[in-house]
């Protein structure tokens, strides 16, 4: 069999071990697969794709009624802007230039998202965020140096953000220098390459992989696998960058679930089966504007030496028979509903190595019934005499001197390394017990970064916003700060709430996961004036026992959000008006 052979080892740290198994605990329960068609036609079951000279493409018998970005990629192939050193020739071109030509236009607004570098027209025009690839969210001091000093030299347009997928974003960038950048990158050990549009997301993972106590199994490994698999070590792997749209994958570590599992396309769950260590895998979760879905099993076990094999077979199912018409109906998940579970399981096993695929176990390794750990503040890890230590992040964003004080904080008192989450916060690792003190005493974090920020700051996430974003209708990051600010001064709450903000149904902020999330979009007040507004979402639940909240309020003005967050606060979650506390003592 063609698989991959991982050697599962914690880092090299004092007193590190290897990993051991814990054997207990039920599946978590998921929602019902989709059945699907008993049959499908077997015409439905042709690729839809062939590779043509080092390229996949869509065959001309399917190219009825696709969609504006599938005829960009037909025209050009994005990946030719990487792998026929295209950046180069559109980097030395004037935006006066480029904009003459459909094709040169098409190349800055659309492909160049296969690079990373997605260009803000709307709100930055001839300027350009950049994506980057992270697995598991670990970065080292020198390449948070290198991203701050690419941000710096953009002054105010320049900053960075922490993602939602582990990942750093950074803001600014300018066409010509691009390619400059890439190759920094590159001498950092990073890249920018297949991170947007139709490509896969970067991998996530347990952001206390190889440090966890509680741990299952240290990720790390297989979500470098599987970044290195998706980019072909950085080269371009040009056989899963023609999807029919993005692919999110993540691999769980952990019973905290910090990894999100249902929300991923696919998803590896620790299992083991007569002995053998692997995982048990969920597929399909997705947010949409039009429809999310929570991930569901897809009846499979995989030894621990096959994670590469089959996410290139669902990926190959997915890239040679997913939709590619109405963009809001070519997620993964839509295919899986056509094909039905078993349709869809059966043409992923066609692609595995020997075409089989094993049934899952009745039981896999995350204990259902687990009480999700908060990983801000000051923590004992595995390794005797050494700790880690949360940091909030304020909305995920961060200055060129924010990373470079971040970067100095690693190095001086851990090992030179970062771990971002999936919630914009960051923790830095390995730091011997002797040095928290000192460590707790410098002034980033007291004023800013803080270990223990106020309770209902802490699950406080945010997209980027109109600020930046196109497609945002409201400004997201300074509202959710204000807002929050203005409801803690109003409230008194015993638990952490997770809020989440996004500025439009893209929900790139994940506002179904929430306890509460706000969705931007445009109202009128009291005065009928067309102001910014929030449709506000309430029951998200996160780990063993997850599901997607609901709509709660539509259309509430921005402006009267606060008592309506007082209001859900009191009434859902247990908070006590703070006149009411005063009063009382």
């Amino acid at each position: 069999m063609s698989s991959v052979s991982v050697r599962l080892f914690s880092p090299s740290l004092p007193n590190s071990s290897r990993f051991k198994t814990r054997l207990s605990a039920t599946l978590p329960q998921t929602a019902a697969p989709p059945s699907g068609p008993a049959e499908v036609d077997a015409a439905r079951l042709e690729p839809r794709v062939e590779e043509r000279e080092g390229y996949w493409v869509l065959k001309e018998k399917f190219r009825g009624g696709i969609n504006p970005q599938e005829k960009v990629k037909i025209e050009k192939d994005p990946m030719k802007l990487f792998m026929e050193n295209g950046i180069e020739e559109l980097a030395n071109l004037s935006l006066e230039e480029i904009e003459k030509s459909k094709l040169t236009k098409d190349d800055i607004d659309v492909r160049l998202k296969w690079l990373g570098l997605f260009h803000r027209r709307k709100h930055q025009y001839g300027r350009f965020m950049m994506r980057l690839k992270l697995p598991n969210g670990v970065t080292t001091s020198a390449q948070t140096r290198y991203l701050a000093s690419v941000i710096r030299q953009y002054g105010e347009e320049g900053c960075t953000d922490v993602t939602t997928r582990q990942n750093w974003q950074i803001r600014g960038v300018v066409l010509p220098d691009v390619p400059d950048i890439l190759k920094g990158l590159a001498e950092v050990g990073l890249t920018s390459l297949q991170s947007g549009m139709d490509n896969v997301r970067n991998p996530v993972g347990n952001p206390l992989a190889g440090i966890d106590p509680h741990e299952i199994v240290d990720t790390r490994p297989y979500t470098n696998l599987l970044s290195h698999f998706i980019t072909a070590n950085s080269l371009g792997n040009t056989a899963v960058t023609n999807l029919p749209r993005k692919w999110n994958v993540c691999v769980v570590g952990t019973h905290d679930l910090f990894e999100h599992p249902h929300i991923n396309d696919l998803a590896y769950m620790p299992a083991t089966k007569n002995g053998r260590f692997g995982f048990n895998l969920l597929v399909g979760g997705f947010f949409s504007p039009k429809r999310c879905a929570e991930a569901v099993p897809l009846d499979a076990w995989v030894p621990a030496d096959d994670v590469i094999p089959v996410c290139k077979a669902v990926l190959e199912a997915y890239r040679d028979l997913g939709f590619r018409g109405n963009r809001q109906k070519t997620r993964m998940m839509w295919l899986i509903d056509e094909l039905g579970i078993e349709g869809f399981r059966s043409e992923v096993e066609k692609r595995m190595p020997q075409q089989e695929l094993e049934r899952s176990p009745s039981e896999d390794l995350v204990q259902k019934q687990w009480e999700r750990r908060d990983y801000l503040g000051v923590h004992p890890q595995k390794q005797e005499g050494y700790s880690f230590v949360g940091l909030h992040i304020p909305v995920g964003r961060v200055q060129a001197d924010d990373m470079d004080e971040l970067a100095r904080l690693a190095d001086e008192y851990g090992s030179g390394e970062l771990r971002l989450t999936v919630e914009q916060n960051i923790v830095i690792p390995n730091i011997e017990n002797s040095m928290l003190e000192k460590l707790l005493q410098e002034p980033i974090l007291k004023d800013r970064f803080l270990p223990e920020p106020p309770i209902l700051m802490k699950g406080l996430v945010a997209c980027t916003g109109n600020q930046f974003c196109g497609q945002a209708i409201i400004e997201t990051k300074a509202r959710a700060m204000k807002v929050t600010e203005e409801v803690e001064r109003l409230v008194s709450v015993s638990r952490p709430v997770r809020m989440h903000w996004t500025g439009c149904p893209n929900t790139c902020g994940q506002v179904q996961v929430a306890d509460i999330g706000f969705m931007g979009c445009m109202t009128r007040d009291k005065n009928g004036k067309v102001v910014e507004g929030a449709d506000v979402y309430l029951g998200g639940k996160i780990g063993s026992d997850s599901h997607l909240g609901v709509v709660y309020k539509k259309a509430v003005p921005c402006e009267d959000l606060v008592p309506v967050v007082v209001d859900i606060l009191v009434s859902h979650f247990g908070a006590v008006p703070r006149e009411r506390e005063e009063g009382e003592d």
